[in-house]
């Protein structure tokens, strides 16, 4: 949630009444692919409704960039971002991990079947505490850190495994243990205290070095070539780095505190 939390950020440093258009057409059009994707995913065609939040993403992370470059940040800007994010990145991959493969654990008996939609209804709530939690903390938090997995992040976890799986041509049924172990980690995630980065403080104006361009170019073809597979490891990468790097931290602090008692 890059852009819509960096344009919530500005919007309460600079508090603008109003209701600007063009920002709101790409929030608007966020949020009808998130409810597009609960359509699909109603109708079974998983694939599509994975694919349609990803989309909401990329307009997710336009209208900040658009608010700020056309100087229409607003209050109601921010807000109705965090209600779309609500939509696109809360509701609507709870309900496809549903109907995809977490509806199938009745057939593992009625205890089951109360895990898999109490699962969908933990990672909707922990995405809107961790929204609820971000509007609380702006100008406070260090921004260079999220705290707690974004929840655009969380939902490219969750629908990236349901497009890798659809494309494999593996069935929700097949995995729903797994499906229901994911959904459940990258909920708790969401309200976590782990650090996250981020990437706000990447200038993209500083010089490089010549590799960072080659990674660049290898990225793109990667995702020329496998889309669902590439997308799905890059938001499973960050979705661990926040516990790795905490664990290293701890271990560093703990290192310190031997080090300067051996002093």
């Amino acid at each position: 949630m890059t852009q819509s939390e960096q344009k919530k950020s500005l919007s309460r440093k600079n508090p603008r009444k109003g209701i600007y258009l063009l920002p709101n057409l790409f929030t608007t059009a966020a949020l009808f692919a998130g409810f597009y994707a609960i359509i699909a995913a109603i109708k079974g065609q998983f694939e599509i409704a994975a694919i349609a939040i990803f989309v909401a993403m990329l307009l997710d992370g336009l209208d900040g960039r658009v608010a700020r470059l056309t100087h229409t940040e607003s209050d109601f800007g921010a807000e109705y971002d965090s209600l779309s994010d609500m939509g696109s990145f809360g509701l609507a991959p709870a309900l496809v991990l549903y109907q995809w493969a977490l509806i199938h654990l009745t057939d593992l008996g009625p205890l089951w079947g109360k895990l898999g939609w109490l699962a969908a209804f933990i990672y909707t709530a922990s995405a809107a505490l961790r929204l609820a939690r971000f509007n609380t903390q702006v100008g406070i938090a260090d921004k260079r850190y999220f705290q707690g997995l974004a929840s655009p992040a969380a939902a490219a976890v969750v629908v990236g495994a349901v497009w890798v799986c659809e494309t494999y041509g593996i069935t929700g049924k097949e995995v729903m243990i797994p499906a229901l172990l994911l959904t459940l980690t990258a909920g708790l995630l969401m309200v976590s205290r782990f650090s996250y980065y981020s990437f706000k403080d990447l200038d993209l104006k500083k010089k490089v070095p010549f590799f960072s361009v080659l990674l660049v170019v290898l990225v793109f073809v990667l995702l020329s070539i496998e889309p669902p597979t590439v997308l799905f490891m890059l938001a499973f990468l960050y979705m661990i780095s926040g516990p790795i790097l905490s664990l290293f931290r701890g271990i560093r602090k703990r290192q310190k505190r031997v080090q300067n008692q051996l002093d």
